[in-house]
């Protein structure tokens, strides 16, 4: 674990108060200025009494204010507290993913070559797929059971990280039918985009014909959305052909993702 972030082993972890408190605090700061101390209840499995003790505590230690009932804000001073211990959460929980799950879980791959049980394996990513080969990489690991080349094999015990690029993704903003649909579509530029892809989806049918009417069909249609999220994650160059009204919904979800983007206006005037 890094050694600025506290270990939240000896804070919040430790402290079910704080972890209430906690809890609390993002309720509000997601739901303000309205906040419903009984949904918050609900979901925290505690009385609306007790919601009601800790906003008054968070509010005479100046991290929530009150301006009538019912209307909560979280001030500058509670979203640096959350922050502070947010980070401490997810220091410990990429401790957990990298350092301790990594040890015991089975990583799923492609034999690359064959291979014996018990011996030991590089791990890499390669066109969105994990394979397995008889090499030192960055990432290395113990076979649990024989595979013949091609076949799915499971790796155990595995050290390192596993090298892989985030693909990029392109983003084309294409019109709702009321406003020209597919029949006013930059129908070359969007060719110049796509073509190179690895990957293409589309959202929305004026996207979906747009691209089929040039000859193109999408790689994916339904669930086109985190569909294309999880290929980029894998290292897949991606274009989107997204219709208007779905396109800001998106681009929000890309930069929830922390994925790499570029913005296409594809709506011819």
């Amino acid at each position: 674990m890094t050694q600025d972030v506290k270990d939240p082993l000896t804070s919040i972890l430790r402290n079910k108060r704080d972890v209430s408190r906690f809890q609390i605090l993002a309720e509000i700061a997601e739901h303000q200025p309205n906040v419903r101390q009984q949904e918050i209840a609900d979901k925290l499995g505690v009385t609306p009494q007790a919601i009601s003790e800790y906003i008054r505590e968070l509010a005479d230690e100046g991290m929530v204010t009150a301006s009538r009932r019912g209307n909560y804000e979280v001030t500058r001073s509670g979203i640096e507290w959350i922050l502070s211990n947010a980070e401490s959460i997810e220091s410990y929980a990429r401790h957990i993913r990298r350092d301790i799950i990594q040890q015991v879980s089975v990583w799923t791959a492609i034999a690359a070559e064959d291979f014996k049980k018990g011996d030991k394996a590089g791990v890499y990513m390669k066109d969105g797929f994990l394979y397995a080969a008889k090499k030192s990489l960055s990432a290395t690991g113990s076979v649990i059971a024989d595979a013949k080349k091609g076949e799915d094999i499971g790796v155990t015990r595995l050290n390192g990280i596993i090298e892989h690029h985030e693909g990029s993704i392109h983003v084309c903003k294409v019109p709702r039918i009321q406003y020209g649909g597919s029949g006013r579509v930059r129908t070359d530029q969007m060719m110049e985009i796509v073509s190179p892809a690895g990957m293409v989806a589309a959202v929305g049918l004026e996207a979906y014909i747009a691209l089929t009417a040039a000859g193109q069909k999408p790689d994916m249609f339904f669930g086109a959305r985190e569909g294309v999220i999880e290929a980029a994650f894998h290292g897949i160059d991606c274009a989107i052909v997204i219709v208007d009204e779905e396109f800001t919904d998106f681009i929000k979800r890309l930069e929830t993702a922390g994925l790499a983007y570029v913005i296409h206006d594809l709506i011819a005037p």
